[in-house]
């Protein structure tokens, strides 16, 4: 389902940016087209305590994945932590919101879905499954490693979905006047 997901929001930036192409023979000039970026970052002194962030701005922080201790035990979500899903735990994110986590030194991604809370160490922002932090260049020799975290999608308390900064933009084209 997940997968699915995945594929229609790279789909939906395709199809976006394939928008932006003329189909006119009589192009008087280059089209040009561009994604708005309007990136903000949450720093750790914005966010409340306790309380959901529902900015859906961008964070930098540290990251770590959780130890085997933790595989098959329930999480926030009444769950089971899946050692090889795409489960992270945030204590300030919504439970049931999609991010795209990014190691700021590789540059390697993933997408997440926020399903506990959670890291109770201090300087940690975010608990990935082992197989996610694999896949990001988190081994177990590195440990935690600075990355962004850009929401796409933030659950709100009413069960909608506010977009993120980490959420498709639509394109902004311009030029080619036929």
């Amino acid at each position: 389902m997940k997968l699915l997901a995945n594929l229609s929001l790279a789909a939906g930036i395709a199809i976006g940016v394939a928008g932006c192409q003329s189909h006119s023979s009589a192009m008087v000039g280059p089209m040009v087209c561009t994604i708005p970026h309007d990136e903000t970052v949450v720093q750790p002194g914005n966010v409340v305590p306790g309380r959901p962030d529902l900015s859906g701005g961008t964070r930098l922080g540290k990251a770590s994945f959780y130890a085997r201790r933790f595989a098959n035990r329930l999480m926030a979500n009444g769950r089971r932590m899946n050692p090889q899903g795409d489960n992270a735990a945030s204590r300030t994110l919504p439970l049931g919101s999609t991010a795209k986590v990014i190691n700021v030194q590789t540059g390697q991604s993933a997408i997440v879905s926020i399903d506990d809370r959670g890291p109770y160490v201090k300087g940690r922002i975010l608990d990935l499954s082992p197989a996610t932090a694999r896949r990001i260049g988190i081994t177990r020799r590195i440990g935690v490693a600075d990355v962004k975290i850009a929401p796409i999608a933030v659950k709100l308390p009413d069960g909608s979905l506010k977009p993120g900064s980490g959420a498709p933009r639509a394109p902004i084209c311009r030029g080619a006047t036929s």
